[in-house]
């Protein structure tokens, strides 16, 4: 029987609650872990998110999707962003710290799932942004086993903005953009930018992934208008014994959208889920 445990609040490093979801048969021990780290202006609860954690629980895995302590939401509203000054206190070194503070939870020696898991078998599965987070993480953990990474972006510098903007940014210390879907003008601190220049060698996702030594497997779609494709082609030429996946004329959700008001996932999400599935089986 699958089971479904929402909302748990792990304790991260930066004063904020990491909420996390776990999906798992309460029937099987010795489940493999597979760790699901939301995208850019994203939420655990985004979309079909739910039902890719279902089917990867049927499918045998021990399913952990969670937001990032710093990603907008709050413990009361996980959904969406009421919390935007988090927001603009977000980096990547944050995002990294929360994902060792999920990895050290799952794997904890007195973990309340202890009877239920492999910890010698953890996946990581990063979307869009969090594409670079897993693959940072994945070339840095030994616990890592494998890596799957979803129209995952190749760099991290090339994405702040630039002249004008810029200089502004720097000048007034934080810069908005809009989410086209909730109309928020999301902020971003001028330490977002300085973090990353200060960490830029660990932050550079080529040297992350030429790395890597684990199995690979790098999925995107053809017609991503968010990611290029290319991104990920040239991913996959940094760790050539990686799989790439390309699924054609898929968009950058894979055919998903907020909310998600249907009992199946879209088409290309499910391609997307079953080859991952595949992949993560050992």
């Amino acid at each position: 029987m699958i089971t479904k445990v929402k909302n748990q609040i792990v304790q991260g490093k930066h004063n904020k609650p990491i909420l996390t979801d776990v999906f798992y048969d309460d029937t099987k021990k010795e489940q493999a872990v597979v760790i699901f780290c939301h995208g850019y202006k994203g939420f655990k609860d985004w979309g079909a998110w739910d039902l890719v954690a279902e089917n990867f629980a049927e499918a045998g895995f021990f399913f952990i999707k969670f937001n990032f302590s710093h990603n907008g939401g709050t413990t009361e509203e996980p959904i969406d962003f009421p919390d935007l000054d988090a927001f603009g206190k977000n980096n990547y070194l944050i995002e990294l710290d929360d994902l060792s503070s999920v990895l050290d939870w799952v794997a904890a020696s007195d973990s309340l799932y202890k009877k239920f898991i492999n910890t010698q078998k953890i996946i990581l599965i990063g979307h869009s942004r969090a594409g670079g987070i897993t693959a940072i993480k994945a070339s840095e953990d030994i616990r890592v086993s494998k890596l799957i990474t979803w129209a995952s972006v190749s760099d991290y510098e090339g994405r702040f903005p630039k002249g004008e903007v810029f200089d502004r940014w720097k000048k007034e210390g934080i810069y908005y953009i809009e989410n086209g879907r909730t109309k928020q003008k999301m902020p971003h601190e001028f330490q977002f930018y300085t973090s990353y220049e200060e960490n830029k060698e660990r932050l550079t996702i080529a040297r992350a992934v030429k790395n890597i030594r684990i199995p690979h497997l790098i999925i995107h779609g053809t017609a991503d208008p968010t990611v290029d494709v290319q991104e990920a082609k040239e991913i996959h030429t940094w760790n050539p014994k990686s799989e790439l996946f390309l699924v054609n004329e898929a968009d950058h959700v894979f055919g998903a959208k907020h909310p998600w008001n249907h009992h199946k996932m879209p088409k290309d999400l499910t391609i997307i889920t079953e080859k991952s599935i595949e992949f993560t089986s050992f």
